[in-house]
């Protein structure tokens, strides 16, 4: 294939091995090319801007900035970008919050080389793709309530170790109200107790370290 007919990609990876690996990937491919390769976030934006790539294959885990944050940078100045998530996790909430920015596709590193370039093909004619495994990950949390932006300042505070009191006092609000959003946000992730629930929330990707 003619390398101006040929899909653009770059590569927005700060690990190595797996960035020499996909680079691998991509050059055995006539009909890919990969025009750029960045290592952080604000570097992702600045290739993108100078390259303009057909499709972006950002990784989840990145220095500083991470790759839901950058792709919600990426597409509020550009936004017909097409964006493939490449992640080793499948926490329901950060696939939900990448697919919700935008991502074209979250694909698992775990995903065999023939499946992955199968996603970039899909997604240069215009889908939006996620894994069956993927799917069902998300599937298994769909008829949970998403938890509320407040509910979710809540949980940071408790992960913290925050009193009620302490919580009430830092979000102004009431420790009734606080106890309230306890109850909600508890019985919303099927959990036993204030603790539990900030341990559910870590392993879901609702919540950071």
């Amino acid at each position: 294939m003619e390398a101006d007919t040929a899909i653009r990609l770059l590569s927005v990876e700060d690990h190595p091995v797996f960035r020499e690996g996909l680079g691998t990937i991509i050059a055995s491919q006539p009909d890919m090319r990969l025009v750029a390769q960045a290592g952080s976030g604000t570097e992702a934006v600045e290739m993108f801007r100078r390259h303009r790539p057909d499709v972006t294959l950002m990784d989840l885990r990145l220095p500083g900035t991470n790759g839901t944050d950058t792709l919600i940078a990426l597409r509020g100045e550009f936004p017909d970008a097409r964006v493939i998530m490449l992640t080793t996790s499948d926490s329901d909430g950060e696939i939900r919050r990448a697919m919700r920015a935008g991502a074209a596709a979250y694909v698992l590193k775990s995903m065999p080389k023939d499946q992955l370039l199968d996603t970039i093909r899909s997604v240069h004619r215009g889908r939006r793709l996620v894994p069956p495994e993927v799917a069902a990950r998300i599937a298994e949390h769909l008829a949970d309530d998403d938890l509320t932006p407040r509910e979710l300042d809540v949980l940071a505070l408790i992960r913290d170790g925050r009193r009620n009191k302490q919580i009430a006092d830092a979000l102004g609000i009431s420790e009734t109200t606080v106890n309230f959003h306890i109850r909600n946000l508890v019985d919303k992730l099927q959990a036993s107790d204030r603790t539990h629930a900030v341990v559910i929330a870590l392993r879901r990707g609702l919540l950071q370290i």
